[in-house]
């Protein structure tokens, strides 16, 4: 499509100084072009505030927010708690709220007959993978703008120097410019300092951490917690049931108060390159932990195993924006089966950092104590002797073979 053709789009909208530049840019660029902002709330909370007047007064002509809260937890969070994805170590905060976005982006974009979608992604991150993917599953002929890969703009700091110079009011200043990326879930940090992998994060310093403190301002007591499950999916807290998306938002405080989920790692990017980010996921990290332990005695073990070698390709298909793809579907129809019997309380014991296991128990555990024990059992300990001959037959075989040729 043709820039004079462009007389209305929809844009992803989060107020920040991507998008807050944007909206100027795109009128100056496709000829004054109407902008519709849509926000979706994934859980950015104080972010969302003010911000339907800001994106009027740079330009917009209506803002939409969407609550995608509840989607976000449990059509795109749980499949990945369930699954046990993790791509190298990240649990996936950025990675799987971007199709849930851009879902509701697209819905938007049609109703209003929008002649494109506009992103503020930049050329260099995995975020404009993820939300062109998702947007060519539900709108294959719709014309993508990312003005990233477009305009002249090289840097931050030249964004702030645009944002400046059409007077647009920004949260943020030169020295606490970091890239964050905040939901109900997690909040990323990127940039500044933490570019140089050899630079320590301030974790104590005041207003680093958001969700989080550091482990060394955390209490010096223990706190104790419980986690019931059903099929894999958290029902309870503390023997109060409620819904995933309230346990994920209260084991956010109490993840954060005893400093758990801090994770610092270099990743690969999917477009190729390597980067550094600090990510605060308090909540998560705890029902990681949590199903990890539940699934130690209700899992037998080839489902195990499987289980985990499927995680790592369920991790990269998120992580690569390709959520809404047949493989990843048919993975997730193999984790619920797998999640069936996935049932149990689990205690944990949170202390400075750390996510202490503090006992399990389920009406599906396939540990038995009259089989397991030290003590006196049923288990016949001469059986041993046959299994080992025939487990160990082939390499008897090798070695009277190797022997003979000697």
């Amino acid at each position: 499509m043709k820039k004079e053709d462009i007389k209305k789009v929809v844009l992803a909208y989060s107020g920040g100084l991507d998008t807050s530049i944007i909206i100027p840019w795109l009128k100056e660029n496709y000829n004054n072009c109407e902008v519709i902002a849509v926000s979706g709330n994934v859980g950015q909370a104080d972010e969302l505030e003010g911000l339907e007047e800001k994106a009027l007064k740079t330009g917009a002509s209506k803002l939409y927010v969407l609550d995608l809260t509840d989607e976000y937890v449990n059509d795109f969070i749980m499949p990945c708690v369930k699954a046990g994805a993790k791509y190298e170590e990240y649990l996936l905060g950025t990675s799987h709220a971007r199709p849930c976005i851009a879902k509701g982006l697209v819905e938007i974009a049609l109703k209003e007959g929008a002649d494109a979608i506009v992103h503020g992604c930049t050329g260099k991150g995995n975020d404009q993978v993820r939300f062109e993917l998702a947007i060519k599953h539900f709108a294959p002929n719709m014309p993508i703008i990312a003005p990233w890969r477009e305009w002249d703009i090289k840097s931050r700091d030249e964004e702030i120097d645009y944002a400046e110079a059409h007077h647009i009011p920004l949260r943020i200043n030169r020295e606490t410019n970091y890239s964050k990326d905040k939901n109900l879930w997690h909040l990323s940090h990127e940039g500044l300092d933490l570019e140089d992998p050899a630079n320590e994060p301030q974790y104590e310093k005041p207003g680093f951490l958001e969700m989080s403190v550091s482990p060394l301002q955390a209490p010096d007591e223990p706190t104790y917690i419980t986690l019931d499950f059903c099929q894999g999916v958290p029902v309870a807290l503390n023997g109060e049931k409620m819904s995933a998306k309230e346990i994920v938002l209260a084991l956010n405080e109490i993840g954060g108060k005893n400093g758990i989920g801090l994770l610092d790692i270099v990743e690969n990017r999917l477009v190729g390159m390597k980067s550094r980010g600090v990510y605060e996921t308090p909540g998560g990290a705890i029902l990681y932990k949590a199903h990890e332990v539940l699934e130690t005695i209700t899992l037998d073990k080839m489902t195990m195993h499987e289980k985990a070698r499927i995680a790592i390709t369920f991790a990269e298909l998120v992580y690569n924006g390709q959520w809404f793809t047949p493989l990843r579907e048919a993975l997730s129809a193999f984790v619920d089966k797998t999640q069936e019997k996935v049932n149990g309380t689990v205690k944990l014991k949170l202390y400075k950092g750390n996510i202490i296991n503090a006992g399990v128990t389920s009406p599906n555990s396939l540990y038995s104590e009259d089989i397991a024990t030290f003590g006196e059992s049923d288990y016949n300990q001469a059986d041993a002797t046959g299994f080992i001959n025939l487990f160990g037959l082939p390499i008897k075989v090798q070695a009277m073979v190797d022997q003979k040729k000697d």
